[in-house]
């Protein structure tokens, strides 16, 4: 449906019905496959993270309380770690979009074989390869990038200010308690 013209979307159940199983899973390998865009952009942002913060305990010569970093390290971070898991991953990423807009219709039947996208992962691998070279894996990566860093650079922002946030509330109600609890055993 992504793939499609305005008003030529297929429903689920119109795919299933008129198509096959493998219509309706189309590209579902592949996304699979793109898994690890997330773990690579979560370990990146934790240890950029990490350095960060040990760098800044080491000057303040600090190892008791928490270091917070502040909400533009936590965007710059986000964006770092993100950029970097969306060019390690991006030709897996090409590869789907173009499996799910591969053309099915009698205009792709009436191509010559060799211009013909097949909807597997190999066969999108060689056409990219045979088009357009190693740099036709990494075609449109400056769009990804530009739609995908924003979000998760914001999405990193706010999860370390809710954070942040949190331990302080953990740590003010777990004083408020201990104070409370020793009143009450003095009483």
């Amino acid at each position: 449906m992504q793939t499609s013209e305005f008003g030529n979307a297929k429903g689920f159940w119109k795919t299933l019905t008129e198509g096959t199983w493998g219509d309706a899973y189309d590209g579902m390998g592949i996304t699979l496959l793109l898994t690890p865009n997330p773990a690579i952009q979560y370990t990146a942002f934790d240890q950029l993270k990490q350095n960060l913060v040990e760098k800044r305990k080491a000057k303040a010569n600090k190892d008791s309380s928490p270091v917070v970093i502040s909400s533009f390290m936590a965007f710059l971070l986000g964006a770092i770690s993100k950029s970097a898991a969306t060019v390690i991953t991006y030709p897996l990423i090409r590869c789907k979009v173009m499996i799910q807009a591969a053309d099915d219709t009698k205009d792709n039947e009436a191509k010559k074989p060799r211009e013909r996208i097949k909807k597997t992962i190999p066969g999108v691998i060689y056409a990219i390869w045979e088009k357009e070279g190693v740099l036709g894996f990494f075609k449109g990566l400056q769009a990804q990038i530009l739609k995908t860093v924003l979000s998760s650079a914001l999405l990193l922002m706010i999860k370390e200010k809710i954070t942040a946030t949190t331990w302080f509330l953990i740590l003010a109600i777990r004083k408020t308690l201990f104070v409370t609890k020793g009143r009450l055993k003095s009483s």
